[in-house]
């Protein structure tokens, strides 16, 4: 899977989670402050992204997560780990 599919498949999860327009999703935008995604929603996010990955998250992976661009960056990096 290359990084625009998973950045598609971020944002397909991140717009059906938590009901937000995917036009608002791009790249840089905060997942904190421009989409309202809290801590508990993170964890939510992280079970979705289980199942794309296919392996087990650990919260450590997403300590840096900030913004949708870091969150398609470390799929990717689990993906290919």
């Amino acid at each position: 899977m290359d990084k625009t599919a998973i950045h598609d498949a971020v944002v397909n999860i991140i717009a059906t989670l938590f009901e937000i327009n995917p036009a608002r999703i791009t790249p840089d935008a905060q997942l904190y402050t421009d989409l309202e995604i809290d801590s508990i929603d993170a964890v939510d996010m992280a079970a979705e992204l289980k199942t794309l990955v296919g392996k087990k998250i650990s919260p450590a992976d997403f300590k840096q997560v900030r913004t949708v661009q870091d969150v398609v960056d470390t799929v990717d990096k689990l993906l290919h780990a």
